[in-house]
């Protein structure tokens, strides 16, 4: 017989009846029944109950034994009476006799219930993760991670694709978000990045010549941290030679559409091939956001024109001063109260807004200030425009056009969510597309990159030499899946001359451009095809299948809110001789800090040792 196990804990059934077995996992929980103790014994797989009895030499070891300690249980198989079958557990049919023990490992008092589900906060959970790792949900959300994963891998390369490593050590780029830097020993003074994303890699695989790349790649940001966003991720990193934006779209479309029916539990998901194209500017106006949430049925409205002469002052001097008006419909209002479109004013206010506007209309009768002083024959153009009926609300959101966008996608979500709007049960994506390649950056005063400098501009070079830059798109595109941006993509720029030419508009010499893209520029003067690709990420696909609202839920051991490993204890201080070592030396607060940390680590080391040494107490 093995040494801890015939069969694991979701395996045996009536079949196995009288069968003499050996199982190994965790005390999971106990009931004593007076005499009779009966033991959940769970392992990776499942449970299996175990019984004990007063003619079971194992009833005062099990008894003993403190919830998660690791045991083996040799015992037989026997047929639960049938009042007491549990038909949600696979081993539902049958019990475990035991008829010996072995301890393999003492539990001591738990930080956290494992058998509950009881919340805890997020420190112990992180700082005990490998206990919290054992919890139904988290153990499951980890599972369906690793089969995602498996999924995605064989979708891709069922696709044709190839899957490829790119380095973890690079260059440090001037784009994108901080990187995070690793110092040479061999080379003082300089640093590698730790990639943000494998994209000028993937890039330079397609001018070597490989047609179709994939890998399951980790990336590191060194950014404010959000419920959606980790410091360190994975992405399903992809590129493809010789390909249109349709071709892109194609080709991963089933893929991602795969996995979510796959793995969706029942939920709808937007058919491949079905994924709806959205310009940016069309979906900055209907949704005031990049990243629409199409479960929402809210659209909104562009009212401007209507407020151009109006008896309402506010709305006439915004827009006469260069601003829009904004309308957000709140469908079937007619029975909520006075205090719903206050409190949606209140809320718009602590969100650092100046308020929203709104009118009510039940039975059709027009209410609120707004509705009088612009008068009912006026709404109800607005309202016919709109597409309203005569019991719906109207929030408006008035000002500058940023500030504006910013509050009506703000408004819809929320309108949407308080009137319990929002679809369930669905995965609804869309693909962002047509993005602005230049923007105006007020605060620089300049013409500079809106999204990615490295996307072919629609038009290519004519386009750079004619157009406005602000009215000239590009071949970019972002994923999008019930209001998460999975990933962002591109059309490459492959030509040198286009670059310099793109770069040259942002306001960049030849020199700076070949400074800090030289790689990538010598590359493409010998011989680069047209490609494009994208990088789903994993983390929030997992994420948005497993219903959970934090990412975290979803990573086995991630970082908190501070980018800090509270079960490792990272980021941690270094001794002098490793910093000597990578030719650092620390100054003012970095040094303060470092010693500050040092002291710390080194009482806490001391203060472990003397409960080591200390005599075991009395009592």
């Amino acid at each position: 017989m093995h040494a801890y196990r015939t069969h694991n804990c979701a395996q045996l059934t009536k079949e196995a009846v009288g069968e003499s077995v050996r199982l190994s996992g965790w005390v999971h929980r106990k009931r004593d029944h007076g005499g009779v103790l009966f033991v959940d014994l769970r392992d990776h797989y499942g449970i299996t109950q175990v019984v004990a009895d007063e003619d079971s030499p194992a009833l005062q070891t099990l008894d003993a034994l403190k919830l998660e300690s690791v045991i083996t249980i040799d015992g037989e198989v026997k047929a639960r009476d049938a009042e007491a079958v549990n038909p949600n557990l696979p081993t539902g049919e049958i019990e475990v006799f035991a008829r010996g023990v072995t301890v393999q490992s003492h539990a001591d008092e738990l930080p956290l219930i494992v058998n509950s589900a009881e919340d805890y906060p997020e420190e112990t959970r992180l700082k005990y993760r490998f206990v919290d790792l054992r919890r139904e949900r988290v153990h499951a959300n980890i599972m369906l991670r690793n089969r995602v994963i498996t999924s995605l891998r064989r979708r891709m390369t069922d696709q044709g694709f190839s899957e490829f490593q790119t380095p973890i050590l690079g260059a440090s780029s001037p784009e994108g978000a901080r990187d995070y830097l690793v110092p040479s020993r061999l080379h003082p003074g300089t640093f590698y990045a730790l990639p943000q994303a494998p994209q000028m890699f993937k890039q330079l695989l397609m001018v070597a010549g490989f047609d179709r790349y994939f890998q399951i790649a980790p990336c590191f940001r060194d950014e404010d941290l959000r419920a959606d966003r980790s410091p360190e991720f994975y992405q399903l990193d992809f590129e493809m030679s010789f390909v249109t934006q349709e071709d892109v779209f194609n080709a991963i479309e089933p893929v991602l559409a795969g996995v979510f029916e796959e793995f969706a539990d029942g939920k709808s998901v937007t058919p491949a091939g079905e994924f709806p194209r959205i310009p940016y500017a069309e979906t900055m106006l209907k949704y005031g956001t990049d990243k629409p949430d199409l479960r929402n049925p809210i659209v909104i409205g562009d009212v401007t024109a209507h407020f151009e002469k109006s008896g309402f002052g506010i709305f006439e001097k915004i827009v006469g001063g260069g601003g829009v008006v904004r309308a957000i419909p709140a469908p079937n209002t007619n029975e909520k109260s006075r205090k719903f479109f206050d409190e949606m004013n209140d809320w718009a206010r602590k969100e650092g807004f100046s308020g929203l506007g709104y009118v009510t209309r039940k039975q059709g009768e027009f209410g609120g200030p707004i509705a009088k002083n612009h008068g009912p024959e006026n709404m109800q153009k607005i309202y016919d425009e709109l597409g309203l009926g005569e019991n719906d609300g109207l929030f408006f959101a008035a000002g500058k056009e940023k500030d504006a966008l910013k509050l009506a996608g703000a408004a819809r979500t929320r309108v949407g969510e308080t009137l319990q709007l929002i679809e369930q049960d669905c995965f609804k994506f869309c693909w962002i597309v047509d993005f602005p390649m230049f923007e105006y950056d007020e605060e620089l005063k300049k013409v500079d990159f809106s999204h990615n400098p490295f996307s072919m501009p629609q038009g290519e070079m004519e386009a750079l030499e004619s157009q406005d830059p602000l009215e000239i798109k590009a071949w970019q595109y972002d994923i999008v899946c019930n209001g998460y941006e999975l990933s962002s993509g591109a059309i490459r720029n492959h030509r040198p001359d286009i670059m310099y030419k793109a770069f040259e508009i942002a306001g960049y010499s030849k020199e700076e451009v070949d400074a800090n893209f030289s790689g990538m520029i010598e590359a493409f003067k010998l011989g680069a095809p047209p490609h494009g690709g994208s990088a789903p990420g994993i983390d929030r696909i997992v994420m948005l299948l497993a219903d959970e609202p934090n990412i975290r839920e979803v990573i086995a051991f991630p970082l908190n809110q501070r980018a800090q490993d509270l079960m490792m204890g990272a980021p941690s201080p270094v001794s002098n001789a490793q910093l000597r070592d990578v030719n650092i030396r620390l100054s003012g607060e970095a040094l303060e800090a470092h010693k500050a940390a040092s002291d710390a680590e080194k009482a806490n080391v001391n203060t472990n040792a003397a409960k080591r040494d200390a005599p075991p107490q009395e009592g």
